[in-house]
């Protein structure tokens, strides 16, 4: 990534059980409280995923812990949060969700210039036999770049 960006998180088990065909960046509708939890690292999101419901993006699944300094005036830490996107990529999403059966996964949380961002993945699922061909796959790469570095020396 460029120039002020921070990463705050990212979904490795998503490029595991998923193959991502298109990434997309987009925005974040938050709470001043959620924004004090993301900027301590207080997020969780093993299973989330987005969604497409009436021309907005909704993110479900994806926990922000609660700050405890926020007495009264703190958040739900469970709620859907919005995710903010141009309405033709919107469309554009929305008819591959539906047709082809794809998914939208959050592969990573991060600050670019002091806002938060997320890269959105418009995934499918792997099948064990994939899952099994891309280790053999990296499983190969090492050995011939282990090789490689031999034969330099």
């Amino acid at each position: 990534m460029s120039e002020g960006v921070k990463v705050i998180a990212v979904n490795r088990k998503a490029r595991h059980d998923y193959t991502v065909d298109e990434t997309y960046e987009c925005g974040i509708v938050l709470m001043g409280t959620e924004i004090k939890s993301v900027r301590e690292g207080k997020i969780s999101f093993p299973d989330a995923w987005a969604e497409v419901e009436n021309g907005e993006v909704w993110l479900r699944s994806f926990r922000i812990a609660e700050n405890p300094f926020s007495s009264v005036f703190n958040h739900d830490p469970d709620r859907k949060k919005k995710l903010l996107l141009h309405k033709d990529e919107i469309k554009r999403i929305a008819r591959k969700v539906e047709e082809k059966g794809y998914t939208l996964i959050p592969l990573s949380f991060y600050f670019k210039n002091g806002k938060v961002k997320v890269e959105l993945g418009l995934c499918k699922g792997k099948k064990a036999f994939d899952k099994r061909a891309d280790i053999r796959e990296r499983d190969i790469q090492r050995e011939v770049s282990r090789e490689f570095r031999e034969k330099l020396h």
